[in-house]
């Protein structure tokens, strides 16, 4: 399938990752340089209220672009908007969801969500692929 081929509502194959671990977590501090501790360092999460480490929101969006790695050839992200709606926890199974909403000329929009195992919504938002 090639992007250019799809019709207004049609969906990417969803992209199930792998369950969130801490080494994910702390890999992507690591890379990211953000070492705040409620996401890598239990007591820490806990004193500030949370049930456990939650992954980086960034870490997760990251992720959404995922769904678009077999069209590099096509194109390329030229725009990314995105809301956060949950969190995610360690061992969370997310799957990553887009659907095409609009065609302008070389340009596809999509609407892309992030859902937990239990089916929340983890995030959502908008990708503007640009076609060469």
């Amino acid at each position: 399938m090639k992007l250019v081929e799809l019709q207004i509502g049609d969906s990417l194959n969803d992209v199930q990752l792998n369950p969130v671990t801490r080494l994910d977590l702390i890999k992507y501090a690591g890379a990211s340089g953000d070492f705040n501790p409620i996401h890598t360092i239990d007591e820490d999460a806990k004193n500030a209220g949370l049930p456990g480490i939650i992954a980086h929101g960034m870490w997760t969006m990251g992720n959404l672009t995922k769904l678009f790695t077999p069209f590099y050839q096509e194109g390329f992200i030229q725009d990314y908007v995105i809301r956060f709606r949950g969190m995610v926890f360690l061992n969370d199974t997310i799957t990553l969801k887009a659907t095409l909403t609009g065609i302008n000329e070389n340009a596809l929009q999509f609407n892309v969500m992030a859902l937990n195992q239990t089916e929340d919504v983890v995030i959502k938002g908008n990708i503007v692929f640009k076609i060469l």
